[in-house]
């Protein structure tokens, strides 16, 4: 009797660690969104409708954190770009989000003059956006650990492009086994590793790093470019002509983004 109620409760605390197990695995999605404008009057427009309606209202439907970044003043498309990150815990959450916009009284109301807004007066010149699924390395975003003003930091979008999908996949690989480290161990804060869904610039990955400064930034790559585990990796034959364009975007957190 005292062997088969073992037995029962070793196979419930194996359907209990299988479950966690499963569970960790599971990896976010994200939208990345990038507002072209044109001029100060449509970036006042997207900030207030971003920072008093879009934001209130994706927090009340279930996303805990949205990161709100713009250029930083030494990059050619500074005061011409606002680039919003939502992270997702499902597809479902993804695809029902407008819905839920639609019906929510409150965002209407606060973001009136945004989603009302004239066809000779628009708050935006276009909208691009990216879906993304989470890195098995990191499958859930993480905030920054930075602490100091937000108008001084460095936030380093990346989008690692590959010539073939096969070398695509070889590069995600290595971010899985090792690269990621590195930039933790750097203490570069990274906020996603995302595998880009559906999005321009196909196959591509992309990744956002932190820094506090652009100078602890450019300190941050010469370490990364010396770290020992970048030098036992970079050679590898499985890890050759895996990047042909790399885009790095520097920019900044706003003043009421979540990240």
């Amino acid at each position: 009797m005292k062997v088969k109620k073992l037995i029962s409760l070793g196979a419930i605390a194996l359907c209990f660690l299988m479950g966690t197990n499963l569970m960790a695995q599971k990896r976010d999605f994200y939208e990345l969104r990038t507002y072209h404008i044109e001029n100060a009057e449509q970036e006042a427009i997207l900030d207030d409708y971003l920072a008093n309606a879009f934001i209130p209202a994706a927090h009340k439907h279930g996303i805990a954190k949205v990161g709100v970044f713009k250029p930083i003043d030494s990059q050619p498309n500074a005061g011409k770009a606002v680039y919003l990150f939502l992270p997702f815990k499902s597809l479902d959450q993804y695809v029902d989000l407008e819905a839920k916009l639609a019906k929510d009284q409150a965002y209407q109301t606060a973001g009136d003059a945004y989603i009302n807004a004239s066809h000779t007066k628009p708050p935006y010149k276009r909208i691009e956006t990216s879906l993304l699924q989470a890195m098995s390395g990191q499958p859930k975003f993480a905030e920054s650990k930075l602490t100091n003003a937000k108008k001084d930091r460095v936030y380093e979008l990346r989008s690692y492009e590959a010539a073939t999908e096969r070398l695509y996949k070889q590069k995600v690989k290595m971010f899985n086994s090792g690269e990621m480290d590195i930039f933790e161990k750097l203490n570069c804060s990274p906020i996603f590793y995302g595998e880009t869904i559906a999005g321009a610039n196909m196959p591509n990955l992309v990744y956002m790093t932190t820094h506090e400064n652009m100078e602890i930034r450019n300190e941050h790559w010469k370490q990364f470019g010396a770290d020992p585990d970048w030098a036992g990796m970079k050679d590898l034959p499985e890890y050759a002509n895996t990047v042909s364009r790399n885009d790095t975007k520097l920019l900044y957190p706003t003043e009421y983004s979540d990240l």
